[in-house]
């Protein structure tokens, strides 16, 4: 004898479902995914019956009620019919093996851990070397995820850049900021390897290194342009900063080196040597430095 068709609102029924789901977990499963198929199918009903204008002869509360147990019904029939694959959908997504998960162990018993040779001694001083950073330091990320993060991983390359022109470190930081939207939008490669490039300096006919082509815009008599450039890309961060001093040291920027003691200065001569081409570029970046999460840096 064929089963009856469940009602959600039978709660002799929804008792039975419970007990179903102690013996057979897939069975059970299968029901009540048939079930929230019903109840989607029953809210497009719905939906669709308040979009469409009501009879003037048989628009009455009883025929309303009566409408809307029919519209349970169907829906309820659909679903035991095979319904239109949400049911299956579900059951087929909640079916498939879960991963393993850890469990009695805490972040302590991992530290415990020993290391692997292949990053202790020698070699890990190369691979330290290879990323810019000190043996035991974590290389900086390829994309940063906020700007604390940013600013904590960049401030000693920072520092170490800036004492060779006399300029503040972070203000260093809040021009990285501005071109790379915090590390957000670091120019990468199509396989997705990062460029480095913290100050979006473009890759010219006298650029040796790798490089990498993107739209970018420029602005044009005050007018933001889109164009396709290439950038100049680094191993590290540590050469992007390198690379940015000593395109400093050309006879162009030669007057914003003379201001490197006074940020305002330093950043307007940088915008009337025609660093950027945004008209506001550096009072941009003047207020990145004067926020409070680069000044607590």
């Amino acid at each position: 004898m064929r089963d009856r068709p469940f009602l959600y609102s039978d709660f002799r029924q929804l008792a039975d479902l419970r007990l179903k789901a102690r013996q057979d977990r897939q069975a059970a499963l299968k029901q009540t995914a048939k079930q929230f198929e019903a109840l989607f199918v029953q809210m497009v009903l719905k939906q669709m019956r308040q979009t469409t204008p009501g009879d003037p002869l048989m628009g009455g509360e009883r025929s309303r009620f009566y409408r809307d147990l029919y519209d349970r019904q169907l829906a309820l029939h659909l679903a035991e019919r095979g319904g239109i694959g949400i049911a299956e959908m579900i059951v087929r997504q909640l079916s498939r093996p879960q991963p393993a998960t850890v469990t009695g162990r805490e972040l302590s018993d991992y530290r415990r851990q020993p290391v692997p040779d292949s990053l202790t001694g020698t070699k890990a001083e190369a691979a330290a070397k290879t990323a810019g950073t000190a043996p035991g330091r974590p290389a900086p990320p390829s994309r940063f995820e906020n700007p604390a993060q940013f600013l904590q991983a960049l401030l000693p390359e920072a520092r170490r850049a800036a004492a060779k022109i006399g300029v503040d470190p972070k203000l260093l930081l809040a021009q990285a900021a501005l071109e790379t939207g915090w590390g957000k939008k670091i120019i990468h490669h199509a396989d997705g390897r990062s460029s480095h490039n913290l100050f979006n300096i473009k890759a010219g006919r006298s650029w040796k290194g790798d490089r990498v082509q993107v739209d970018t815009l420029e602005y044009r008599d005050g007018v933001a342009v889109k164009k396709r450039a290439q950038f100049r890309a680094y191993r590290d961060y540590r050469e992007s900063f390198e690379d940015y001093l000593a395109l400093l040291r050309s006879p162009r920027y030669a007057e914003a080196l003379r201001q490197a003691g006074d940020p305002e200065r330093y950043l307007h001569a940088l915008q009337r040597a025609g660093y950027a081409t945004d008209p506001h570029y550096a009072d941009k970046i003047l207020a990145i430095y004067r926020r409070q999460t680069v000044a607590a840096s």
